[in-house]
């Protein structure tokens, strides 16, 4: 039952690949209203030979966003984590974190696939993880420190990954978020408990995990360290869906079924809700993945490379407007369907030259290379648009109840000129919001915790009360059926 007796107020701290930020959110009355009390660049550090994450930073931003909203005279019912997935810190047995954690783009994992295959079957590895293959899924990252030596992991005493790290740092209890440890390719995707036959290759076993918790487990309070740092008292820390996209996905403003979503920003993640893992030959023949999601219900979904094309390029293009309207108004003016692009060819992953990328691509394909920032951001968006309807195919064949709507959610919702292709392309109509849907699943994940909501069910009919998604109907879809063809026959799929 929705209580909306009470005023609460969660504090949200919401951690992306390249910024930060965090949030206080009210629930009042039934409705939701948030306001934004930091926000903070972060990114990658590159020291001896490698990419890291500086942790430290991140624990500053989070002490920062604190000691303000305890200058405003407000005292959070409770605090939430989210991150991006896969990236992990090591502990030695004194609970000190050993050194800055790697990040994912870190280049030592480029061969630990085949590596770790060496000791166990590829086959094998899905079958018990339900995971994507990406180079840079945790069971990997492990592989390529084992692979190295490395020295930090040799004297390790616990593993938490980043969110579940950082409210260590507040709390100074540690707990293992089930929904951030799905990401790892070491979670047994039936059982939700760590897989010792996937690490102990690695020699490394459950015990190195801190007890796994469900989204709106209380980790702890604010340590007395913290509590002078910020100003505030014993605020309870809670673990919501410590990966972002779970949390962005519990915000699907969605009251029935029959739904995908699609989470859009530097990474395009697009999916449905299933109440069990879907782990078949199809599933591992077309790579997708099965992470964890609110009320033990399961995430299938597949990661395109999203607006990581278009950023990249933006850093090259010296003549592209600086407005995003604006440069989707110079892409409008370009002939459609010129050329394709396959977004998630490795080339793509992290090259030199994004621009440079994808003109190779074009030529190597025998198609018209796009030579100015409007052909390439055209090339880009159709390219995004037709990967789209080709995963939403895949999912509609893995689903046993007809999917009829997509709902995007993330910062992508306003990329009005790619959801609007979006629509075209896939022929079922496209409501794009909330754009804040990762700290509201965040907020939401909170009040759940604090009695104020039961469950997903209960969370999303709030917040569809509080947020007004635009609706994108299809256009000239014989025209993108076509040129869906033809992009079939470019990429080889």
């Amino acid at each position: 039952m929705i209580n909306t007796s009470t005023t609460k107020h969660f504090f949200a701290v919401d951690l992306g690949a390249t910024s930060g930020r965090t949030i206080l959110g009210t629930l009042q009355d039934g409705k939701l209203t948030m306001e934004e009390i930091s926000r903070f660049k972060h990114g990658i550090v590159r020291m001896c030979g490698h990419y890291y994450w500086d942790i430290y930073h991140l624990y500053k931003e989070v002490i920062f966003g604190l000691k303000v909203v305890a200058q405003k005279g407000i005292v959070p019912d409770s605090i939430g984590i989210d991150t991006w997935g896969v990236d992990f810190v090591l502990v030695d047995k004194d609970g000190q974190i050993l050194r800055t954690p790697y990040s994912y783009r870190d280049p030592h994992t480029n061969d630990a696939l085949e590596y770790y295959f060496q000791m166990v079957p590829k086959e094998r590895v899905y079958e018990i993880s339900g995971i994507q293959f990406m180079n840079f899924n945790s069971l990997f990252q492990l592989a390529a420190m084992k692979k190295h030596a490395d020295s930090a992991l040799s004297i390790a005493d616990k593993i938490l990954f980043l969110p579940d790290a950082l409210s260590y740092l507040l709390t100074g209890e540690m707990v293992t978020e089930r929904t951030i440890l799905s990401t790892s390719a070491f979670m047994d995707a039936r059982t939700g408990k760590v897989s010792n036959e996937l690490l102990s290759p690695l020699g490394l076993s459950d015990q190195y995990f801190a007890p796994i918790v469900q989204p709106g487990h209380l980790i702890g309070t604010l340590s007395q360290e913290v509590q002078l740092l910020t100003g505030l008292g014993s605020v309870p820390v809670v673990a919501v869906a410590g990966h972002d996209t779970g949390s962005a996905v519990a915000a699907v403003p969605a009251t029935e079924d029959g739904f995908a979503y699609l989470s859009s920003g530097t990474w395009s993640l697009m999916g449905i809700e299933t109440q069990a893992p879907v782990i078949n030959q199809d599933s591992y023949a077309k790579n997708f993945t099965n992470e964890g999601g609110i009320d033990n219900t399961t995430r299938l979904l597949k990661n395109i490379c999203g607006m990581w094309i278009l950023e990249r390029c933006r850093e090259e293009w010296q003549d592209a407007p600086k407005s995003y309207d604006t440069l989707y108004e110079e892409t409008q003016k370009v002939a459609p369907f010129r050329s394709f692009i396959f977004p998630d060819a490795p080339e793509f992953a992290n090259p030199v030259s994004m621009v440079e990328a994808i003109k190779n691509f074009c030529q190597s394909t025998g198609q018209s290379v796009p030579s100015s920032y409007r052909e390439q951001a055209r090339c880009i968006f159709d390219s995004l648009a037709m990967r789209y309807r080709e995963v939403f195919e895949m999912l509609q064949s893995f689903s046993n109840i007809h999917i009829d709507r997509l709902h995007i959610i993330g910062g992508g919702t306003q990329n009005y000129l790619l959801n609007q292709f979006t629509a075209n392309a896939i022929n079922i109509p496209v409501y794009a919001g909330p754009v804040e849907a990762t700290a509201i699943g965040n907020i939401m994940v909170q009040a759940k915790s604090n009695g104020l909501v039961s469950n997903l069910k209960e969370m999303r009919k709030v917040i569809s009360q509080c947020v007004s998604p635009q609706c994108y109907l299809p256009k000239d879809t014989d025209i993108w059926d076509k040129a869906f063809c033809r992009y079939k026959l470019v990429t080889n799929k």
